[in-house]
């Protein structure tokens, strides 16, 4: 049974938390409407391709409780909603009801006897082999929840060194920036390359205008002079539940927190700058454009934070029980 002591051991990297391990796969996922075996969920290579540019998914994550003894997915009503926002910004159907897919969450989880912390992607994309360029509106989807392992990075020191990226974060003008479309995601990773290769860990998108927007897997927040402040929903970002859950821990904890644009030029005078997100969950920035933010480790705030969520999604705290759905080993 996983410890909490365990729990707090040295994380792997972002990248290697979110990659499927060297076992192959879990036992089971579900797809359209029943479990099938993981290694029997096959389709054919011509049903990829253009099908791929109008998928819609949703990353969750089940933790182990703080005593041990049962999974809790966090905030899963919520991200489950957002997966049909996300579908009818794309206009595509998903033929079953929000239920019937949290059912299948649970179903996935108990199937496959996890006992470690799990993270979940519900997708939904284009049934059939699809042969048109463009998808066109209303066609019929399939859906698929998978599921793998991760190694969670609450409660550890870690910290990564950012730049500012040169591509521009898509906008509204171009394509829906604020669902989590596969679609969106091949702008992240451009960023992302050009930033590794230039000697950096993640990088940081500017919107069309210049402001901040976000990472390309997260959203960011900055403090300065005691204040956090953190691009407002129209800048070009995911509406992060792991942003809005930051929002709130933050005030709880008696923090001043502003939505507002964010100039490039703050985040290298920032006393504090941190990533949140589902799968980067609360991550420092250490460095932006080789400037040392603060200390050049985690400021007083970020910690505060991160003991906080990690502390609701353990189940240790009384408060947002209601973001917790308990599956009992």
């Amino acid at each position: 049974m996983t410890t909490e002591q365990e729990l707090g051991t040295a994380p792997m990297s972002i990248m290697d938390s979110l990659v499927r391990n060297d076992r192959g796969g879990p036992k089971w996922l579900w797809r359209s409407g029943s479990l099938v075996p993981w290694a029997d969920a096959r389709i054919h290579v011509n049903a990829v391709g253009h099908a791929s540019v109008a998928s819609v998914f949703e990353g969750i994550k089940a933790y182990v409780s703080h005593d041990g003894n049962r999974l809790l997915a966090f905030r899963l009503d919520e991200h489950l909603r957002r997966l049909y926002e996300s579908a009818r910004l794309v206009r595509i159907d998903i033929p079953y009801g929000v239920e019937t897919l949290r059912d299948a969450v649970i179903e996935v989880l108990r199937a496959n006897e996890y006992r470690e912390d799990v993270y979940l992607r519900p997708w939904a994309f284009p049934a059939g082999i699809v042969q048109e360029q463009m998808v066109p509106a209303g066609v019929s989807c399939e859906l698929v929840v998978d599921s793998w392992t991760f190694q969670s990075g609450l409660g550890t020191e870690r910290g990564c060194r950012a730049a500012v990226s040169s591509w521009t974060r898509i906008n509204e003008a171009s394509m829906p920036p604020r669902v989590k479309a596969f679609s969106n995601y091949h702008n992240g990773r451009l960023a992302m390359i050009e930033a590794r290769e230039n000697g950096h860990d993640w990088p940081i998108l500017l919107n069309e205008r210049g402001k901040v927007s976000e990472g390309p897997g997260a959203c960011i927040a900055i403090v300065r002079d005691g204040v956090v402040s953190t691009p407002s929903t129209t800048s070009g970002i995911l509406e992060s539940l792991t942003r809005e859950t930051s929002i709130t821990l933050l005030r709880e904890l008696g923090h001043t927190v502003v939505e507002r644009d964010v100039d490039r030029t703050e985040l290298y005078l920032a006393d504090e700058v941190f990533f949140m997100g589902t799968g980067w969950e609360i991550l420092p920035v250490t460095w932006v454009d080789g400037l040392k933010v603060g200390e050049g480790e985690a400021g007083p705030v970020t910690r505060a934070l991160d003991a906080a969520y990690h502390s609701v999604v353990r189940g240790r705290s009384a408060e947002h029980a209601d973001w917790l759905t308990e599956i009992p080993f």
